[in-house]
């Protein structure tokens, strides 16, 4: 890739803005030697901030929000992700990088973590200069982490997230000795059960989980393929044994039924269940031909229903795709990694996929990893990222009714509760 005559020429021009800054910072930090403030460190800081914290293609300053993370190319150097959606090429990603001109691509760069782990350390003592004022507040939409709880010990290698719809209370499916754990609003563990076992009742290998809106639990069980229910004290009210290859994603639809996608089977369920007597009263294939498909999510708002497809074959580990059936299971929206690629820069790998109040499709992402939203189905991709750092493994979403976002982060055994950052 070359560079045109007037990137050269704007180069050149920051590259002298710069250049002048550091002049009048060095008369500035002389001037506080002369009163003994401790010039040292100020130097040293304005340094870091302008050798090690500034993107050296646009000059603006690396940050922990998207377009202004730093970025590892393939032959070592840091850009900010900005400059990398501005140089890769917008269909194939191909990119040469700036400095050395090695070939790479956009999706195969990643986080610098010693620059974002520098930018947490040095904090506030980092002060912008003129040509990197400080950053507005956030944009309604874009969340933040008030708080967490679980942890390792509390939560080991969570695979599931449910809220309940009467009491509020999260309940997560893992792999302890007990199987479902419960916690307060708060964060507090109120009570668990679901015994690790051999016996029909028990729990073997969880890995999603649903409440339903008369507050029982649903547990999709890999280890027998089986789905188990409980009532929300941990009582077996049903074993539905035989009925699936591999049971997988579970959601609670409005109406009280429960949705089941079979990884194997490739198909999507409905099944109307009486809970208090568990029996099973129906049940209804709604699609056939999915492949691998394993989240499911239902919108309350208007009854759609999202299903986040695993396909295999070459070079699809780590291929995914969201597709969104309307209420009566016509397809409205699909989207795919090659699809997102080209909105993004660099690769999404959906773990997670869920509805917000709106109506718009939120999915999870392990390869940034962050939290995306899609838009509304009939839009798509409106890509917008809405958490963007704080996040390891991020496997499980759901909304409450107060619009905050719990993250269940698997890596940090953990769940992450996020809220609208309004400034």
């Amino acid at each position: 890739m070359t560079v045109t005559p007037g990137r050269a020429g704007a180069a050149s021009s920051s590259a002298g803005r710069r250049s002048g800054r550091c002049v009048r910072g060095g008369g500035r930090a002389m001037g506080a030697e002369a009163s003994g403030s401790g010039p040292a460190l100020r130097e040293l800081l304005r340094e870091a901030e302008t050798s090690l914290l500034e993107c050296k293609v646009c000059f603006e300053r690396f940050g922990h929000r998207q377009q202004r993370r730093p970025r590892n190319l393939s032959c070592g150097h840091v850009v900010c992700l900005a400059c990398v959606a501005a140089l890769a090429h917008p269909r194939t990603l191909a990119l040469e990088c700036p400095f050395c001109r090695r070939a790479c691509r956009g999706c195969d760069t990643s986080d610098c973590l010693p620059v974002l782990h520098l930018l947490e350390l040095l904090g506030s003592a980092l002060r912008p200069g003129p040509a990197a004022p400080r950053a507005a507040p956030a944009a309604p939409g874009v969340l933040i982490c008030q708080h967490a709880f679980g942890g390792w010990g509390t939560l080991v290698n969570p695979t599931g997230l449910a809220l309940c719809p009467k009491t509020g209370r999260v309940v997560v499916v893992h792999d302890g000795k007990r199987r479902v754990k419960v916690f307060d609003s708060g964060g507090g563990c109120a009570h668990q059960f679901g015994e690790k076992g051999d016996a029909a009742q028990d729990l073997q290998y969880p890995l999603d989980v649903t409440v339903t809106n008369d507050c029982h639990v649903v547990v999709t069980d890999a280890g027998d393929r089986s789905l188990k229910v409980f009532d929300f004290f941990g009582q077996i009210k049903l074993v539905l044994g035989g009925h699936f290859c591999l049971p997988w994603g579970v959601e609670t639809t409005p109406q009280n039924g429960v949705l089941v996608t079979d990884a194997e089977a490739g198909s999507l369920h409905l099944l109307e269940v009486d809970f208090p007597e568990g029996i099973l009263r129906r049940t209804e294939r709604l699609q056939a031909h999915l492949r691998r498909p394993r989240g499911v999510a239902v919108s309350w708002l208007t009854g759609a229903i999202a299903v986040l497809e695993h396909p295999l074959g070459p070079g699809a580990c780590s291929s995914t795709t969201v597709k969104v059936f309307s209420a009566t299971m016509q397809l409205i929206g699909q989207v795919d990694s090659f699809g997102l690629s080209l909105f993004f820069p660099s690769k999404i790998t959906a773990s997670a996929v869920a509805f917000d109040h709106q109506g718009n499709v939120v999915v999870a992402d392990t390869s940034s990893p962050a939290v995306l939203c899609l838009g509304k189905p009939e839009e798509f991709p409106v890509l917008k990222p809405i958490i963007t750092h704080g996040l390891s493994h991020p496997v499980a979403l759901t909304f409450t009714k107060e619009s905050s976002l719990l993250v269940l982060d698997s890596a940090a055994h953990s769940v992450k509760v996020y809220k609208a950052d309004w400034g």
